[in-house]
């Protein structure tokens, strides 16, 4: 590897900061804090532990409305906007992915916050937006019932158009903070938007002018012909989850496709979900999966075979699922990236209810990879050799465990081998990701 490839690697690592792991029920074990997800100086201790691996961003999903699930293991815990301006404090290079629901806000107090959050950081701020299925979120904020998926989706499109032109209203040069004439800001310069569509009005424009980024990146997940269009047209990065190759290769195709048709030469970055479960041998990695697996209660495999739509109690643990066997029409009730990945992989291998548990990370549709370090470093380098995405959101099964081993063992080796950098590039995540300056966009009718 020459010196650039060494300090500038070739794919970009996220790392998640969800609490206790993606293992949900990760807070049974012993030794663990179970009160961890409220805990803010663990949460500054893992970012400012990824801001010395060099690591991109840190990570954190959300949503609204608290479920039943929260029974057994955490569920959203602090507003992640919050949690960041806190440590962004403590931090001077790392980036921060925030989610947002764009189905249970308004655009004006998110473009607003996101733009404020980005002046604090200096520019280090993203703005995942997630269109929010969930039937306590939606009487939370007095619905009858949950918004329909296409309603959603248009909702967004008109969500960003809203962002994107409030973020772009102000021409450089804007304040002048003249003393002497009185003139704080040109007028002339700022363009106040004038919005109306089906889900929104909006009129005017924010306080700020742009920030050291130009604006937030925009993030996006989503594989429904909404989700892949949302994120074609807005997006800067997309999130993207696949179990197979294959796959990843095709939405890949898909969203390049979606791109240059609502007129993007250049495709949004993809990151790929991964779930890492390290040990010192495979060995040790395969006895921590199953101490995992066993603190997921009875009831996990009853609810992986419900979310593949086969009826609980028709298969023995020992039996295998195969891909004749899911329900293609209780499949279309879930998230369509779950379900593509599933099948995907089922389309390759048939699985245990047990072995499908842990392949999927309890069922949350990522694909876990277990191993040593070197196995680890390894596997990514081949996923991105084999191009499926421009890099990885790294998702630990056990935060407590997989999340130092994979800062302190995994990302050397990938520095040692060039795969990935070993400096920041720049002081602003747009910098850091290689993205350009954003294109103004002034207009919102």
């Amino acid at each position: 590897m020459s010196a650039q490839a060494t300090t500038e690697g070739r794919y970009h690592l996220n790392l998640s900061l969800m609490q206790p792991g993606h293992f949900r029920t990760a807070w049974r074990l012993p030794g663990h804090d179970p009160l961890a997800v409220l805990d803010i100086e663990y949460f500054a201790r893992i970012t400012e532990h990824a801001e010395r691996a060099k690591l991109h961003t840190v990570f954190l999903g959300d949503g609204p409305g608290a479920t039943p699930a929260i029974a057994g293991a955490p569920e959203a815990g602090i507003d992640p906007t919050i949690l960041f301006a806190n440590l962004f404090a403590r931090t001077s290079r790392i980036g921060a992915i925030a989610t947002s629901s764009t189905t249970y806000n308004e655009p004006y107090n998110l473009a607003r916050r996101y733009s404020a959050l980005d002046h604090v950081s200096g520019g280090r701020t993203a703005f995942n937006a997630v269109t929010t299925l969930n039937p306590t979120a939606a009487a939370a904020f007095g619905y009858d019932r949950e918004i329909p998926k296409a309603e959603r989706y248009e909702r967004a499109e008109e969500f960003f158009e809203i962002v994107t032109a409030l973020w772009g209203a102000w021409e450089d040069g804007a304040i002048v903070a003249d003393a002497e004439s009185g003139v704080f800001a040109d007028v002339s310069r700022i363009h106040p938007i004038d919005f109306e569509g089906r889900h929104f009005r909006v009129r005017g424009n924010l306080s700020l002018p742009e920030s050291p980024q130009g604006r937030p990146l925009i993030v996006q997940a989503g594989g429904s012909a909404g989700g892949i269009r949302l994120g074609a047209r807005f997006a800067d990065i997309v999130f993207t989850v696949a179990q197979t190759k294959t796959r990843a290769r095709e939405f890949r195709r898909e969203l390049a496709q979606a791109a240059l048709a609502v007129g993007r030469a250049t495709p949004p970055q993809t990151s790929l979900g991964v779930v890492l479960l390290i040990g010192s041998t495979e060995e040790e990695a395969r006895r921590r999966g199953d101490e995992l697996l066993d603190t997921l209660g009875d009831q996990a495999g009853d609810r992986l075979l419900a979310q593949l739509g086969i009826p609980v109690g028709s298969i023995g643990p020992d039996d295998l699922i195969t891909r004749d066997l899911v329900d293609a029409q209780a499949l279309g009730k879930g998230s369509d990236g779950f379900n593509a990945s599933t099948l995907a992989l089922l389309d390759e291998q048939s699985f245990t209810t047990r072995e499908l548990l842990l392949r999927s990370a309890a069922g949350n549709g990522h694909r876990l990879v277990l191993g040593t370090p070197e196995q680890i470093a390894d596997d990514l380098d081949s996923w991105f050799d084999a191009g499926t995405a421009d890099g990885f959101t790294v998702m630990s099964a056990d935060n407590a465990v997989d999340a130092p081993a994979f800062l302190d063992e995994v990302v050397p080796i990938l520095q040692r081998r060039g795969s990935f950098r070993t400096e920041y590039q720049g002081d602003t995540l747009r910098e850091n990701f290689g993205l350009p300056f954003p294109e103004v966009r002034r207009a919102a009718s």
